[in-house]
């Protein structure tokens, strides 16, 4: 089996020296600020037609960072989906009526939320489910934002010189915007809410659950989490997208510290220490797009009591299909058999 990164127990042991700027916390904090007072101005558009009977499907949109809609996947389980008939006091037959558990996914990037079919296998055990496409990329969310000064091809140097310009300011504001939408709808209990998502989501999930200041996820699952570890992962990345950063500083090597200042502001592992849910994350081996260390750098960092990282030693960045199951028990455990709200 080729190495293409560090072996598997110095990934486990591989904890570097943070690179948070002084003023991240600060930083943070009053972009946090900034984002609280934009009105959501949510919408919900049902979806006539879908084949599976008694499945709510809408598209939603929500008001994001600079002026950006968010739109997304609503899907809300049929009545006769499995429900914790314990807490919510049903036995057989149809099962009472009450406010759900709720999933929230994002996409890996450049991609965008795909078919409503792909979240399923989630919404007919129960879930509700908000599956949202990242600002610009190749969904439905709108990106009105200026981004000062040229950039390499794709999202990963928009605005890269200042912090308070970066593309990612605005994704990580509006996915975490998702959970203001979901807790605002009456299908939803805001006690039971869990986030997911692959690659660029994996560490948009990281992100939501560092930030939020209200820590309203129960848990988050990120598979092979992108966003992590920057400066590692530009010098030994062999695919996009971290290697449009080295793209970057080929053209511009003047402004190379300036780059990774800016970045050290949205770095999944600068970000860790802020999270407390229980985390599963997943890794492959062989993967050259987001390395395992960039990956085991940001676990290792993580706050949280809880947490565990599967391993999958002959997979790359496509991750493994197996390890759905995995999340589905981590998230009936911690999400949807979570006590209920009063």
């Amino acid at each position: 089996m080729p190495q293409v990164d560090l072996p598997l127990a110095q990934l486990q042991e591989y904890r570097p020296s943070l690179t948070r700027e002084p003023g991240f916390d600060g930083f943070w904090e009053a972009t946090l600020q900034e984002a609280a007072p934009i009105p959501l101005d949510p919408e919900v558009v049902p979806v006539a037609g879908y084949p599976v009977p008694g499945l709510s499907l809408a598209r939603v949109y929500y008001t994001g960072w600079a002026g950006a809609r968010i739109c997304g996947w609503w899907l809300v389980p049929p009545d006769g989906a499995p429900w914790d008939r314990q807490q919510q006091g049903g036995a057989g037959g149809q099962p009472p009526v009450g406010r759900r558990p709720t999933m929230v996914f994002y996409h890996g990037y450049g991609g965008s939320k795909g078919p409503a079919d792909l979240y399923l296998a989630w919404a007919l055990q129960g879930y509700c489910v908000l599956a949202v496409d990242t600002r610009g990329q190749s969904g439905e969310s709108t990106d009105p934002k200026p981004y000062p000064g040229g950039h390499a091809t794709g999202f990963m140097t928009q605005g890269v010189l200042d912090p308070a310009e970066y593309y990612y300011r605005g994704a990580y504001i509006d996915c975490l915007r998702a959970l203001d939408f979901v807790c605002a709808q009456p299908e939803v209990d805001p006690a039971r809410i869990g986030l997911t998502g692959g690659s660029q989501g994996g560490g948009l999930t990281l992100a939501v659950a560092a930030l939020d200041p209200q820590r309203r996820a129960r848990v988050a699952m990120a598979d092979v989490p992108f966003l992590c570890h920057f400066r590692r992962a530009v010098d030994i990345a062999a695919q996009p997208p971290y290697t449009e950063i080295a793209a970057y500083c080929r053209t511009w090597p003047g402004r190379e510290a300036e780059i990774y200042r800016t970045l050290s502001y949205f770095d999944g592992m600068n970000l860790a220490g802020r999270i407390t849910c229980p985390v599963l994350m997943n890794v492959g081996l062989q993967d050259v797009v987001c390395p395992p260390s960039t990956i085991y750098a940001t676990f290792n960092h993580l706050a949280s009591t809880e947490k565990e990282m599967k391993v999958f030693p002959y997979n790359g960045h496509e991750g493994n299909p197996n390890h759905l199951l995995h999340k589905l028990h981590w998230a009936r455990r911690l999400v949807f058999d979570a006590p209920a709200s009063t």
